[in-house]
């Protein structure tokens, strides 16, 4: 009897709130694109054919269903060569194409996964799945007018669905475009108004530009929408460590992780305030941000915050190499992001290596550069800025 292949289905399922909110990491949040789709069993086509070309079939429809597992897992890399073994080979296109698409967004292979999502766009009628993995990936390619136009297309078909909204606001993160990291979140609310997940992002993206007193009302809103959830307490604790109140931080990241509401963000900032609360070795609150911090990273082990901050917390501990060799993973798995370098630096000299330190400067000194013609180009006001898109990554 032949294979039976699974096909990935547009209608999306429902999601705890903690599952993503400002994701670094793409590959988080494609991933939660991949889960989000169900995957019913469909025939193979079943037509009598040669015994040599039966048994190619067979081994396309392996190929395709060993691509389509990987990418259930998460897998993304490994996924690719099995898939596109697959794919010109099988009666179901639809699922190879679709599910190819998924790992080059997810691998940030964004040029390859564009033609394919506009080959899919053309089946009368696109889903909303394929529209909003149309918009990552145009995110991805710097195509930004497309990527809106891509996620208008899905909030036509499925608006009331704030993931849709939130996986490319999650893309505009990775890719720091905030200015469009903002109009999709404002298109989602106008939706979804009492979204407190919306209401979150749109804080982190208006943060980002330096508009913290427009900020303070979403982190509000989202914190009373949320209320007693993994995203309220999550915009309590932001907003707090914002402000500069690292007592109110403290204080309702404990509650959070009291009540189990603690998710791997909300234990990056609590290590935050902690670190900015002032803490020396042999502390045992410098051990109690540690600690924090590394469960963040178990859970999350691409979140280039929490090693950000799990790195200036073992300079304090005097733990010079492991600090590095933190700053040195943030800096693979976010490479523009100015913080990284202003510690490596630190680092580098401390360890008495002007070179690395030097090197670290340079870099850093470009990157600076480009944020402040960005927050220019935004059209946004300067002397607001009280934090950074993340609320960790402060120099």
């Amino acid at each position: 009897m032949p294979a039976r292949v699974p096909i990935r289905d547009p209608r999306p399922r429902r999601f705890p709130l903690g599952a993503s909110f400002r994701v670094a990491l793409r590959l988080a949040v494609v991933c939660a694109a991949a889960l989000a789709l169900s995957c019913p069993v469909v025939e193979a086509k079943q037509a009598k054919v040669p015994v040599q070309q039966d048994q190619f079939q067979d081994s396309a429809r392996s190929e395709l269903q060993t691509g389509t597992d990987l990418t259930r897992n998460g897998k993304f890399a490994e996924a690719i060569p099995h898939l596109l073994a697959a794919r010109g080979r099988v009666a179901d296109e639809y699922a190879a194409s679709f599910n190819l698409a998924l790992c080059y967004v997810a691998t940030a292979q964004y040029r390859l996964a564009v033609p394919i999502v506009e080959q899919l766009q053309e089946q009368n009628p696109a889903t909303a799945a394929v529209w909003n993995l149309s918009a990552q990936a145009y995110v991805g390619n710097a195509q930004p007018d497309k990527a809106f136009g891509a996620l208008q297309h899905a909030a036509q078909i499925t608006p009331g669905d704030a993931r849709l909204y939130s996986y490319v606001a999650d893309a505009c993160t990775a890719t720091r475009d905030n200015a469009l990291g903002l109009k999709v979140v404002d298109l989602g609310l106008r939706n979804i108004p009492r979204s407190a997940r919306l209401h979150y992002e749109r804080a982190v993206f208006l943060t980002a530009l330096d508009r913290f007193l427009e900020a303070k009302k979403d982190f509000q809103l989202a914190s009373e929408l949320g209320q007693n959830t993994d995203i309220g307490y999550l915009a309590a604790v932001h907003e707090s460590l914002i402000e500069g109140d690292l007592d109110a931080s403290i204080r309702e990241a404990r509650e959070a992780i009291s009540k189990g509401k603690d998710n791997y963000i909300l234990l990056s900032l609590y290590s935050e305030a902690i670190f900015r609360s002032g803490v020396s070795p042999g502390n045992p609150r410098l051990h109690e941000a540690e600690q924090a911090a590394e469960k963040s990273i178990t859970e999350r082990p691409d979140f280039a915050d929490s090693r950000i901050i799990l790195g200036k917390l073992y300079r304090i501990d005097r733990r010079l190499d492991d600090s590095i060799a933190q700053f040195e993973v943030a800096r693979k798995l976010d490479p523009q992001n100015p913080a990284i370098y202003s510690n490596l630096a630190m680092e580098y000299r401390l360890k008495g290596d002007p070179a690395g330190a030097r090197d670290a400067l340079a870099v850093l000194e470009r990157l600076n550069r480009q944020q402040v013609i960005a927050i220019r180009d935004s059209g946004t006001k300067t002397g607001e800025r009280r934090g950074n898109v993340s609320g960790v990554q402060n120099q």
